[in-house]
């Protein structure tokens, strides 16, 4: 049997920053809740929040434990082509600058999806808000999934389901709690502790690497560039330095080509999508929050930069026994997706190893709890509200402090913290090692939903079409876009990579909704 890690490898003093942590981020979420009672405040912090706090928020919730691990698992096993990606990130927020931000502003609404009410008609807001929850829930429920099996390896050496569960109870728990007490503000407040305690850990990491190696700076890099990547197939994939990647190969994701169709998945995300546009809505002014946005753009380049380098110095450090020497580590790399916790494990001082692992439970809780309280503000401004106004006939307030219950809304947060935890206990009893088809699928649905987000939202700011029947009619569209390159063995045995049926998803979902005229004058 694995020998269990939890007595052998964290000391009494990484116990201590570990519960620190939490304490300071239950605090946070009481101390940002106090005073606030209607759904303005609750869910979009009375629209008074800072640039620069949404923007660190913006990129804590972007990382998760799957970026915590995979960013230098991908290093180790490839190169920096990754960063590429990049640019479709730049061009997709340009779209939702210039496009999106303005339109949700002059809607005034609690959600994005109440836009579309506005704009094409009553029940299009609640067609998109119930396809981003049915996505976000089961996406971050398998990164709360991915996060319960980085902590059980960490603490018990194993993947057994007691400890499977404990991990994703535990963290369900915590990031519900604070979350239902605080709010949005809850969320930022902590998701910028969380950055800075991300950011700190991967900074130490790479010194203390750079320490243990047993070169100058400049040779360890002249290692890697001499170093070389292949593929599954034994090609030639260039250095372990590579940045560009200028193939046309269709079949692969981090290609320059690649990246620019990235776009498309980009605008998705970072403007359809409740969980990260709900923070950039909390700001005073549109252009308050294009600044959020562009700064948070800025900050999470060199932040996944830090996780790609951490990946290119474990590669020298295990996976070079001729470099490192007699300062070679003593223990086998098994696994290369644990690189990372081995290392913080087996190589990091007492202390310094806990505040790492309270850089991994920050990088988990940042994107919980964001996922909660979006799903929440959702299922409250596009589902509940409309459901009680249609059967009770009352009319929606135009008084921002007179909008629903925050009491309500806390209620609803912790409903969604059930849900999602729930499916993430699940996924932990369902799951694989072997074949662990639920956690792929999971982790890419929500494209199903992106591709027709992206589709219905593109037709309500650039055209005067879509009614309620062309935007349902269009979220099944790229979901079915998605669906048949994923599941449909013609369509699948292209190989055509992600980026690619994305664009493809949006524009087709793009052509159905523009399909029925609008019953409403256009506001964009």
């Amino acid at each position: 049997m694995p020998q269990p890690l939890l007595a052998t490898a964290l000391g009494l003093i990484d116990w201590l920053i570990l519960a620190g942590y939490c304490v300071v981020v239950l605090a946070i979420g009481w101390w940002a809740g106090r005073g606030e009672s209607n759904d303005e405040a609750y869910f979009l912090g009375g629209r008074k929040m800072p640039v620069w706090a949404v923007a660190m928020s913006l990129v804590a919730t972007a990382l998760s434990a799957a970026t915590f691990i995979g960013g230098p698992q991908d290093a180790f096993a490839g190169n920096l082509t990754y960063l590429t990606l990049n640019i479709g990130q730049v061009l997709g927020v340009l779209v939702v600058a210039y496009l999106f931000i303005p339109a949700f502003y002059r809607a005034g609404t609690i959600t994005i999806y109440g836009y579309l009410d506005q704009r094409m008609g009553p029940g299009t807001g609640m067609a998109a808000g119930v396809a981003f929850l049915l996505g976000r829930l089961l996406a971050s429920g398998a990164r709360l999934f991915i996060a319960g099996i980085a902590f059980s390896l960490i603490l018990y050496g194993d993947l057994a389901i007691k400890h499977l569960l404990f991990a994703i109870i535990f963290f369900g728990m915590l990031g519900t709690v604070y979350t239902a007490m605080g709010g949005i503000k809850a969320v930022i407040w902590t998701d910028t502790l969380q950055l800075i305690i991300v950011i700190g850990s991967a900074i130490l990491a790479i010194v203390l690497l750079l320490r243990a190696i047993p070169l100058p700076l400049g040779e360890t890099i002249e290692v890697l560039a001499n170093s070389r990547v292949t593929d599954a197939n034994g090609n030639d994939k260039g250095s372990k330095l590579k940045l560009f990647d200028l193939s046309f190969d269709h079949t692969q994701a981090y290609t320059l080509w690649a990246a620019l169709a990235m776009t498309a998945f980009n605008a998705a995300a970072f403007g359809t999508d409740q969980d990260l546009v709900q923070r950039l809505m909390t700001t005073r002014s549109p252009g308050k929050a294009i600044g959020a946005l562009f700064g948070g753009i800025a900050l999470s380049i060199p932040v996944t930069a830090l996780f790609l380098i951490i990946g290119l110095l474990l590669y020298v450090f295990y996976a070079r026994p001729d470099v490192m020497g007699a300062a070679a580590p003593a223990e086998a790399l098994n696994d290369s997706r644990q690189v990372y916790p081995q290392f913080l494990l087996y190589h990091l001082p007492a202390g310094v190893r806990g505040l790492a692992l309270a850089g991994l439970f920050a990088s988990a809780m940042s994107s919980l709890d964001s996922a909660i309280n979006a799903m929440a503000s959702s299922a409250v401004a596009d589902v509940w509200q409309p459901m009680k106004r249609a059967i009770t006939g009352e009319q929606a307030s135009a008084d921002p402090a007179k909008r629903g219950d925050a009491n309500v809304s806390r209620g609803m947060v912790i409903l969604m913290g059930v849900l999602l935890t729930g499916f993430a206990l699940l996924a932990a009893v369902a799951y694989d090692p072997e074949q662990n088809t639920l956690i792929k699928y999971a982790l890419g649905i929500m494209t199903f939903a992106y591709a027709g987000l992206l589709g219905v939202f593109l037709t309500a700011v650039l055209t005067r079409r879509g009614n309620v029947v062309s935007v349902v009619a269009a979220l099944l569209a790229g979901a079915g876009v998605i669906a048949g390159f994923r599941f449909i063995p013609l369509l699948s045995e292209t190989r055509l990579a992600f980026p690619y049926v994305m664009l493809l998803g949006t524009v087709v979902s793009f052509a159905v909704c523009c399909l029925a005229p609008s019953p409403m004058r256009r506001e964009a």
